[in-house]
């Protein structure tokens, strides 16, 4: 039985996967203008499968002879030149024996110069120039994980290339391929003389393009789940590949987890483990289900995008999609960093988290320290009748943001080493004081999710000046919308948009909160409380 991949390339003996995600058409126009080319994507992508597919195309063309390679072996040697020109050059000749195992002449050559090298720093090229010499085909080059290589390793590799770059195709790889997460504007490196002068140092500007490998299409997604359907029988209804999409917007390792949460895990549909009851449906709740156990177990792929929160130039964006403003300028590097990360996306106007599931756990990741210094309340916020009292629980709130917030803010842009998100404390500390209430503990912790009763989810982008939480605890649907005061507009903004999102979410009772940043002004101006209506929504308002 196929299965949803969620660790390393995809097998499409093992594994259901949709094929001919590149624009084969395009990428062979390159080739044939002998295009140097960028290819990037978020990690977990599919790009290695992607690439390897399409080189197996070209062989099977019999026109070119194209050659996938991973630099991974050369990662760690840094700036020992010889450590990773070594590492490289093996790794070549073992993917040049398992694809074109006859060439025995170009295998023995790979020893003959790494035994016999007299310098390091061009023993790629040496090695690709007598092969394009030898080689009844032009050669396609593909290096994958290229943007592992850094220091002197990453800048002896980019040379070579670019050196032999005018003697192609005839001495020379016709096209050669950098995949990697990043783009082209990444392999940029500060050498110690260039450092002194301020001058950043990119030695490859061969390149035709940069592609970026997109993620799943919603009808995609779709094709991907019938293969388990067409082969297993076992049925998605077509809301719960919907909100598949939703959560994930087309993510490839989502798409995957979810679903093999959803088949292959979960208790529900499960007739033991790793083996799908096929007469149960996949339903939507089941891929709700799904999700939360994903981010309760923190899989590798959310912990790794998790630990790039702690990079200066990720907190930088990061930090003011949360606070819903800029406070100060951007480097678009910076945001295109991100981006390429895929932690982001963005069109003309706004910047946004990529997708609802990394919006659901960063909130609750930057708050988690925040969360650790609440432990000490034990303030019951629940009505007699089960319901959460918000009315109690923001009062509360306004006076601990007023005892704690400011030498906890203040602490954050003192210790530089700790990554603090400082623009975006005032939400951290509402997020946080809401995950421990509204599940009593944490909300990801093994008895947070036993509680099965409440949820909170949050919408926020950068350029919206707002941030929207939706608490739900049984049949109530509490609106927060959190504002930042920079001026009498912010209020009136801010009333019509807790409408508009009320309206939206079917909610019980909305709230505006409205933090003020002043230094000038004291607490007594700062904090209110009074109630507002717009149309018919009734919404309280708290100053803060």
């Amino acid at each position: 039985m196929r299965f949803f991949n969620t660790v390393g390339s995809i097998n499409p003996e093992n594994h259901y996967f949709i094929p001919h995600r590149l624009d084969w058409e395009q990428l062979e126009d390159f080739i044939e203008k002998e295009y140097y080319f960028i290819l990037h994507a978020p990690r977990q992508s599919g790009k290695t499968t992607a690439i390897q597919e399409f080189g197996d195309h070209l062989n099977r063309q019999g026109t070119y002879k194209a050659l996938y390679v991973s630099t991974e072996m050369a990662h760690t040697a840094v700036n020992d030149i010889k450590k990773s020109a070594l590492a490289l050059l093996q790794e070549i000749k073992g993917k040049i024996a398992q694809q074109f195992p006859g060439e025995t002449a170009t295998l023995e050559m790979v020893d003959t110069l790494s035994h016999g090298a007299i310098s390091y720093e061009t023993l790629l090229n040496q090695f690709l120039t007598w092969w394009t010499d030898h080689s009844d085909k032009p050669l396609i080059l593909f290096f994958d994980e290229f943007d592992g290589l850094i220091g002197d390793s990453l800048i002896s590799v980019l040379k070579q290339l670019r050196s032999g770059y005018s003697t192609r195709p005839k001495h020379f790889p016709q096209t050669v391929c950098l995949i990697g997460v990043r783009d082209l504007r990444d392999y940029k490196v500060k050498t110690k003389t260039q450092e002194e002068l301020g001058v950043l140092y990119s030695p490859f500007n061969i390149k035709a393009s940069s592609e970026r490998l997109r993620d799943f299409t919603q009808e995609q997604v779709r094709m991907l789940y019938l293969q388990h359907t067409e082969e297993t029988g076992q049925q998605f209804t077509p809301s719960a590949i919907d909100h598949a999409y939703h959560l994930t917007q087309g993510q490839p390792w989502l798409v995957n987890a979810l679903a093999y949460q959803a088949c292959f895990t979960d208790p529900a549909t499960t007739l033991r483990s790793g083996v799908p009851d096929c007469s149960k449906t996949i339903t939507k709740e089941l891929i709700e289900t799904a999700k939360e156990a994903l981010i309760k177990r923190r899989e590798t792929h959310l912990d790794a995008l998790v630990s790039r929160l702690t990079e200066e130039r990720v907190r930088n964006v990061i930090d003011a999609i949360i606070n819903g403003a800029v406070s100060k300028p951007m480097d678009d590097d910076d945001i295109k960093y991100v981006e390429d990360l895929g932690l982001i996306k963005r069109d003309f106007q706004n910047i946004w988290i990529a997708n609802p599931i990394y919006q659901e756990i960063l909130p609750y990741v930057l708050s988690s320290k925040y969360q650790s210094a609440m432990s000490g309340q034990s303030v019951d916020y629940y009505n007699t009748d089960g319901s959460l009292n918000m009315r109690k629980l923001l009062c509360m709130f306004t006076e601990f943001f007023r005892e704690n917030s400011e030498c906890w803010i203040k602490a954050d842009k003192k210790n530089k080493k700790d990554a603090q998100y400082t623009e975006s404390g005032p939400h951290l500390i509402l997020f946080a004081f809401l995950q421990r209430v509204v599940n009593g503990v944490p909300r990801y912790t093994a008895q947070g999710a036993a509680l099965g009763m409440s949820g909170i989810q949050y919408e926020y982008a950068l350029g919206s000046k707002r941030v929207d939480i939706l608490v739900k605890i049984g049949q109530q649907r509490i609106v927060i919308e959190l504002k930042i005061w920079y001026g009498p507009q912010a209020l009136l903004e801010g009333l019509e948009q807790t409408a508009q999102y009320m309206d939206k979410s079917d909610a019980t009772e909305g709230h505006l909160v409205i933090f003020d940043r002043n230094a000038k002004k004291t607490w007594t101006q700062k904090i209110y409380q009074r109630q507002e209506q717009i149309g018919d929504k009734t919404i309280s308002v708290w100053g803060m």
